[in-house]
């Protein structure tokens, strides 16, 4: 009687499993169930999500918080095409540290983030 009773429990786990695994959920920012490459204009605006998290987490200054998104374009680094959006703070203090550069997949997951755009 035992064995039954796993054996029906185990069962029930695999076939409750793939309800938990469809749409009509989401992510949040940079989430996984990306459907294909990004535009210009969604990667300028991850973009300025990306620098305010980085504000929040105390890896950049308060003053990027004004700083807007200039461009962003797409290069091939050989591994496959990114964007990489620069954003400008006029008021950052070091003229090396006005320019950040915020890099994306094609698809739109965040990369990295710095000042060398390389």
């Amino acid at each position: 009687m035992r064995n039954i009773s796993t054996a029906l429990l185990v069962s029930s786990l695999f076939l409750t499993a793939p309800a938990f695994a469809g749409g009509g959920h989401d992510h949040g920012p940079g989430g996984s169930h990306v459907q294909g490459p990004i535009s210009a204009a969604v990667a300028l605006k991850k973009a300025g999500v990306q620098v305010k998290t980085l504000i929040e987490r105390g890896k950049l200054d308060k003053t990027w918080a004004d700083a807007k998104a200039s461009e962003a374009t797409q290069k091939d680094f050989g591994r496959g095409t990114e964007w990489i959006v620069a954003i400008k703070n006029e008021k950052a203090t070091d003229p090396a540290k006005q320019t950040l550069y915020v890099f994306f997949t094609a698809n739109g997951n965040y990369l990295a983030t710095n000042f060398t755009g390389k």
